[in-house]
This record gives C-alpha cells, structure tokens and sequence, in this order.
C-alpha cells in the first residue's frame, strides 16, 4: 500500500500504474462512443441516421454544462477517503450498467432507450474521468513530477485505445466474428475492466488530505477561472491542440483512402501504428519538460505535429513504408498536450489557491475537460464544410479532394503553429511554480491547526464508513 508520504515525494511506477489503470477501461469506451457506436447503431440495430446523429450530439453537449457542477461538488466533498476516490467509486457502477445496456443491445431498440442510456453513460463517464484526473493533481505538488504523474495517465489512455481496436480484427480473424459481435467483445471488455482497474486505483493510492474549507462553486466562481490569463492561454492551447488531430483523425480513413490511394485495411493497419507511436511518445514529453519547462516542451511538440502534418501532403501515394513512418512521427507528439496540460493545470491550482485561500482543483479539471469535449464537437463540423465544398466520398472532383487535403493537412499545421505561439508567453514556468510553493508552504505553516481531526486518507479503505459529501 501507497503509505502516508509528502506530496512532493516522487511516486513508485507501481503507484502510478495503478493509479493510471482506470484510463484502459475509460479509453476503451470513449473511443466506441465517437467511432463504432453511432455506426452500429443506425447500420446494425436500425435506428435512423438523424435519431442517432441528435443522440450523440445533444448529450455530448449537455455532458459539457454538467462537468462544472460535478467539479464544485468535488470540490466541497470531504470524506474519509478524500475527495475525489468516492466520486470515482460511484461512477463503477453507472459505467458497468451503460456499458452493457449500449453495447448488448439488440435490433428493436428505440430512440428513448438510446437516449436514455446515452446520458447514464456521459454522467459516469464525467464522473470518472474527472476525479481520476483531478485526484492526479494530489498525488505531488512537484512540478516536475506532475508531468510524470499525467505521462502514466497518457500511456494508459493510449494502450486503452489500442486494445479496443485490436478486438474486431482479432474476434473475425480467429472466431470468424461479424461486426455485431466486435462491438459487443468491446463492451465485454470493458465491463470486466471497470470494477477490477478502479479497485486497483483505490485501493493501492492514497489521497491527501482536503483543506477543510469547502469553497463556492457556482457560475461566478467558474467564469472568475477564466479570467485568469494563464487558466485562459491553457485552454486555448489544449482546445487547438485538440481540434487539430481531432479534425485530421475525423478524416483519416477519408485522406488515406481517397488522396493515398490505401484499402481500408492499409489504412487501419497505419491508425494502429500511429496511437502505438503515441504511446512511444508518453514517456518522451515529461522527459523534454525536465529540460526544456512544460510550456516550451508543448511548444515543441506542438511545432512537430504541424511540421509532419504538412510532410503528410508529400508523401507518394501507395507507398506504406513512408506512410507508415510519416504516421509514427505524427504519434509521438499525440501525448503531449492531454499530459502537458493537465499536469500544468496542477500548477495553476497552486496559484489558484495562493491568490484566493481556496482549493479549486476539481473546478479547474472540470473546465480542462470542457475545452476537450468541445474540440470533439466541432472537429466533427469538418463534414459540414467537406460537403459544401463538393467532396463525395463515392465520386471522384477536383474541388472535393482539394478540401479534403486542405481540412487534413493545412488546418491542423496552421492550428499546431498557433499552439507554439500560444505557449511561448505562457507565464506559469518551474521558476514562478517554485516560489508559489514557497509561499504556500510558509502561509500553511504558519496557519493555526485544523480543529477538525483529518483522517489517514493516504491509507485504502479505511474500515469507518464515509462521511457524506456537503
């Protein structure tokens, strides 16, 4: 067990696996929510095309408004095992029921249930992701190791993702399965996976204790946030960084079947080596950080994602060795940003908590993960322009493809490039961290004693039950 120990001390690999261990799971649904799901649900169970489409869409943007209310009541949460662990414990189950009910369903399922589901799903999800990722704040206050901590999160992001891609191809290849039984041996997996890694997580890490004040988190408190210019340059930076592969990925099989001239299996054999690029790169950007500072190292990766998208128009057509090289450059620097970010993040509760007395770490995780759904949403309006600029993924025109290799290759190079410049003047570096600490550390020791006994929140379950959240 992960014992009582200062933040500031560097974490065993071990601690941080398990800590990280809920991202497989998570990652493994997340990716079938954009990619199979709508798919599988108007090709295989028969709904219509604008029913699912509205689905997906509607809940997704109301699973945006619900991460600051979940945010603050983290936030106010005072229990004997911390903050964040019971919200990450109570959304097993919520992930395990919607899980089944989406992925076992059967033709003759309707809107509502669709619907209904959907939002259980997004509810736990929300949940789960953001108090593991805000509980990863607690794990250190070191700004070095922050970038440690979130690369362990990235990785597991990553292989998450990588596993639940090789389950359809595996499945039809040795139990000569159809794609209705694909997508349910995902949700299989991840049905398992739920209890077994969040377990793992909660049982072997502990969390710091939680200031006693439970601070507001309302509407003002959440928009206050974003006036602050380094909350605000971050955003921008992970919004873009976010957009960018998430418009190229929207197109990716279009790109490398239509402009490439690659079959469809080429093509998914090449979106496997890129995330296993990806998780090449995970241990790559804490590692530049140490040297370079987290904001010049998501500068730099930033730079490289733009210099090999361009690299993409390039490339021949028909030639797999070079593509495949081009897509294991464009991998390594998929890490940096969801890892940069949310360790920086870390850093911008300490100044939070410096300027005004309180502790806002799951608020400021709820509006991380905001800007991330929202790149989602729009990179999926680069339908809308493909279509207005003619581009018919069944007919051959001038026009059409121009746009296509414009939205995958130019817009994401200029929106990295962008990125860099955003993250050049980023104002919260090691140095500034360094004397906030100090100042943190001074004000907190000289602070009178809490009155209010705090449990060892470091140990597992303790034997006491909870108490309830305020």
């Amino acid at each position: 067990m992960d014992g009582p120990r200062p933040s500031r001390q560097r974490r065993s690999s071990w601690t941080l696996a398990a800590w990280a261990a809920p991202t497989l799971p998570l990652a493994a649904l997340g990716l079938p929510l954009v990619v199979y799901l709508p798919e599988y649900y108007v090709a295989e169970l028969g709904l219509s095309l604008s029913v699912v489409g509205a689905a997906f869409l509607l809940v997704r943007v109301a699973d945006i408004l619900l991460d600051p209310i979940l945010g603050g009541m983290m936030d106010r949460t005072r229990s004997r095992w911390g903050r964040f662990r019971p919200w990450l414990a109570a959304g097993t189950p919520l992930l395990m029921a919607a899980a089944y009910a989406l992925f076992m369903a059967r033709p003759g399922v309707g809107p509502l249930y669709l619907w209904g589901w959907l939002v259980v799903c997004y509810v736990g999800y929300s949940m789960a992701v953001l108090s593991q990722t805000a509980w990863g704040a607690t794990l250190s206050t070191d700004y070095q190791q922050r970038s440690r901590i979130y690369g362990w999160w990235s990785a597991g992001n990553v292989v998450g993702m990588i596993l639940v891609l090789l389950l359809p191809p595996i499945l039809a290849l040795v139990f000569k399965g159809d794609h209705a039984a694909g997508v349910r041996a995902m949700g299989w997996f991840i049905i398992v996976m739920l209890p077994v890694t969040f377990a793992l997580a909660l049982a072997r890490v502990g969390e710091a204790p939680a200031p006693s004040l439970r601070p507001r988190a309302g509407l003002r408190e959440y928009l206050g946030l974003m006036k602050r210019g380094s909350v605000r340059r971050l955003l921008a930076a992970d919004l873009l960084m976010g957009l960018a592969p998430g418009i190229a990925g929207v197109l990716f099989f279009f790109f490398f079947e239509r402009i490439k001239g690659f079959d469809k299996t080429q093509a998914s054999i090449m979106l496997l080596v890129y995330f296993v690029a990806a998780l090449g790169g995970a241990p790559l950007w804490p590692w530049l950080a140490k040297r370079l500072g987290k904001h010049h190292a998501l500068a730099a990766a930033a730079m490289l994602y733009a210099a090999v998208q361009m690299a993409a128009a390039l490339t021949p057509a028909h030639n797999l060795p070079l593509g495949l090289a081009v897509l294991v450059l464009a991998g390594l620097p998929y890490s940096a940003a969801p890892l940069l970010v949310r360790a920086m993040m870390a850093d911008i509760g300490d100044e939070e908590r410096l300027i005004t007395g309180v502790d806002r770490t799951g608020l400021l995780y709820a509006i991380v993960n905001g800007t991330v759904k929202l790149g989602f949403a729009l990179a999926a309006g680069v339908f809308v322009l493909l279509e207005r600029f003619g581009f018919d993924p069944k007919v051959h025109s001038q026009s059409g493809d121009a746009a296509l290799v414009a939205l995958y290759v130019y817009t994401p190079a200029v929106l990295g490039v962008l990125v860099s410049a955003i993250m050049l003047r980023y104002p919260l570096d090691a140095a500034r961290h360094a004397q906030i600490r100090r100042q943190l550390e001074a004000r907190d020791a000289a602070a009178p004693a809490d009155p209010e006994p705090k449990p060892d929140v470091h140990a597992a379950f303790p034997a006491a039950a909870p108490r309830p959240a305020d």
